[in-house]
């Protein structure tokens, strides 16, 4: 057994650590919050990491993404992992180009410092590999390590420790068994206190590296822990494997860090986390906070068909196999979002947990009672993106048919639509419907199945035509709502009807006179305040006003709204859904995957002319159908 007494506290982290009498210390105080716009993702698709500048892991959850967290003072719920410089620090860091291994990057009083960092991939269903490695790039490095799981949210305290003399510690945390390597000069503390923390100060050569690997898992783990050069060659073969080239784009390595984080949060059954986390909020002090570790059908084939911009990659089949699976399940009670099993969303509830700064702490999404009319558009769309680079099979053709049957059973159905709100006959998700109907039409189905879907679509188009066309002739947001929505750029964009059609015009123009403001997009107006007194911008919706001028053939305006919606993020080029335009601030969950699809998509289809994917489908259908 090591050494179990209490090292003094490092130059770099603050000085709460507490002493040997008590054994009790305050992580929370040791490792405060950052701005979202300062947090890297480590994620291997089963599970993802945030870290901050101080190299502190504040948030995992484990062994999967909907699981409880053990790492969680983000949220005010305790356990970290920290590797950290000793003395004054300015802090970095960059994206090994093409994956999510991150490097953390110190300029300290006496030379560099960097932190190689990424979660093993892929991940393993059970167990959670996290590699660290320690690099003194210029002079001798000196920083402080502090592990201190803590699972369940930081209920379950790391306890039945034991280490050995080649520096492996292991020990449990709930029901998780943890190993970490690396620790030779690592001293236990709090054994007098609620649970155990490793503790210690390592000096690493100028030239030289260190190595730590922890493991977290639900089952027994191997006799042996995994030998990091090993485990640093799998990862970064895989990365390369799983990086498509990806074609011509305005921003070449800002679209393959989009495709990685969208990797990176997909697990190995295909379905795409909509964030690596939960609760932080979207306005201070107004109880937007949610639970977003779960598989939005919406965010999944916005993903699937961004990836189809540039050609079939393995991003579009894991959508088209998770958006099929659930379809094939449960057909017209096809639910918003799942878990990454295909499983039910818990319900909403409160951990009582302080929470992140702003906000409050909620595990679980009320989603899961909804109706959302526009994700059975979107799944057409997504079928649609597959079947034009022949990725559709005849499995997949089931779920085409089964969409197509729920729509036409619930077009009428008011739904919560694409923001969760109350019930309402909202046009974005009858046009989306619409949208989806003609793009599925287009690729090749038979004379007969063709004339049906049109004939639906046009139907639902009359129908929305007829109580939700503004007397302006823009489209507005339901009957009962005549405000404009930054959400129906989206069935334009993916040709509901023409983009020379005067409504659609007449969309995109109100879009921009009204929600657009400073170069950035909000969803719509609240009330009588400024746009940006009521909620952050959707950047989202700003990707969005850059395909419809794209599509609209304003070509700058569309790089320029591009632009401007490109640096809405922080240095690790991490998209949150909301962005407060006055204080520059990430808001909401991180990373927020349907904003990096729609970035992927715009940086693709910005590189040249706009072609109507939908037009060309129809035009090699036709061909098709008069050859045989």
């Amino acid at each position: 057994m090591l050494s179990c007494c209490l090292a003094p506290a490092a130059q770099g982290l603050p000085n709460t650590v507490a002493s040997t009498e008590t054994g009790q210390r305050d992580t929370l105080q040791l490792f405060p919050p950052h701005v979202l716009r300062e947090y890297a993702l480590l994620a291997d698709g089963q599970r993802g990491a945030l870290v901050g500048p101080r190299g502190d892991v504040v948030w995992m959850c484990a062994p999967r993404w909907d699981s409880d967290a053990v790492f969680s003072c983000l949220i005010g719920g305790g356990g970290a992992y920290a590797v950290t410089p000793t003395g004054r620090f300015v802090w970095g860091g960059y994206y090994e180009n093409g994956s999510l291994i991150w490097r953390s990057r110190w300029v300290t009083e006496t030379g560099i410092i960097e932190c190689r960092e990424a979660l093993a991939f892929p991940g393993q269903a059970h167990r959670v590999v996290l590699l660290r490695r320690i690099i003194a790039v210029r002079g001798t490095a000196h920083v402080k390590v502090v592990v201190e799981p803590a699972a369940e949210f930081g209920r379950a305290h790391l306890r039945e420790l034991h280490g050995d003399d080649e520096g492996r510690w292991e020990g449990r945390v709930g029901e998780l068994r943890m190993r970490w390597s690396g620790g030779a000069a690592a001293e236990v503390h709090g054994q007098t206190g609620p649970g155990h923390q490793l503790i210690m100060t390592v000096t690493v050569p100028g030239g030289t590296h260190h190595d730590l690997v922890l493991e977290l898992s639900d089952q027994a783990l191997g006799e042996e822990p995994p030998e990091a050069d090993r485990a640093w060659q799998g990862t970064e073969a895989a990365w390369r494997e799983a990086m498509p080239g990806l074609g011509e784009s305005i921003a070449p390595r800002d679209a393959r860090h989009s495709y990685a984080v969208l990797r990176g949060l997909t697990s190995s059954g295909g379905g795409m986390v909509a964030a690596a986390t939960m609760s932080l909020p979207e306005r201070v002090a107004e109880g937007r906070n949610y639970d977003y570790r779960y598989v939005w059908i919406r965010d999944q084939c916005y993903a699937g068909q961004a990836v189809a911009a540039d050609g079939g990659h393995p991003l579009l089949d894991d959508a088209v196999r998770f958006v099929s699976e659930r379809l094939l399940a449960d057909g017209p009670n096809l639910k918003p979002a799942y878990t990454i099993t295909g499983a039910p969303v818990p319900d909403q509830r409160s951990l009582d947990l302080p929470g992140y700064p702003g906000g409050h702490d909620v595990v679980g999404n009320h989603v899961n009672a909804q109706f959302q009319l526009d994700a059975l558009g979107e799944a057409l769309l997504l079928f649609a993106a597959a079947a034009r680079h022949d990725h559709l099979s005849t499995d997949h053709y089931r779920a085409v048919t089964t969409a197509v049957s729920a729509i036409t059973q619930r077009w009428r159905t008011p739904d919560a639509g694409i923001w969760e709100l109350d019930n309402h006959r909202w046009a974005h998700s009858r046009l989306t419907c619409v949208a989806g109907l003609r793009a599925i039409a287009a690729t090749g189905a038979s004379q007969a199945d063709a004339a049906a879907w049109s004939g639906l679509a046009d139907t639902i188009l009359s129908d929305v035509t007829t109580d939700c066309l503004h007397p302006s002739g823009r489209w507005q947001r339901a009957p009962d709502d005549p405000r404009i929505d930054a959400a129906l750029l989206l069935p334009v964009i993916r040709g509901a009807l023409p983009a020379t059609d005067p409504r659609s015009v007449a969309t995109v123009q109100a879009v921009c006179e009204e929600l657009g403001h400073q170069g950035y997009v909000y969803r719509f107006r609240h009330d009588t305040r400024p746009l940006d007194q009521a909620e952050g911008a959707f950047a989202l919706c700003g990707f969005l006003m850059a395909l419809a001028h794209h599509q609209q053939g304003d070509l700058l305006a569309a790089r320029t709204w591009f632009e401007r919606n490109r640096s809405a993020c922080g240095p690790p080029g991490l998209f949150s859904e909301e962005y407060d335009v006055i204080q520059r601030q990430l808001r909401g969950n991180l990373p927020q995957a349907f904003v990096h699809a729609l970035m992927l998509e715009a940086a693709l289809r910005l590189a040249g002319p706009w072609t109507d994917p939908a037009a060309g489908a129809l035009n090699a259908a036709k061909l098709l159908r008069r050859s045989r």
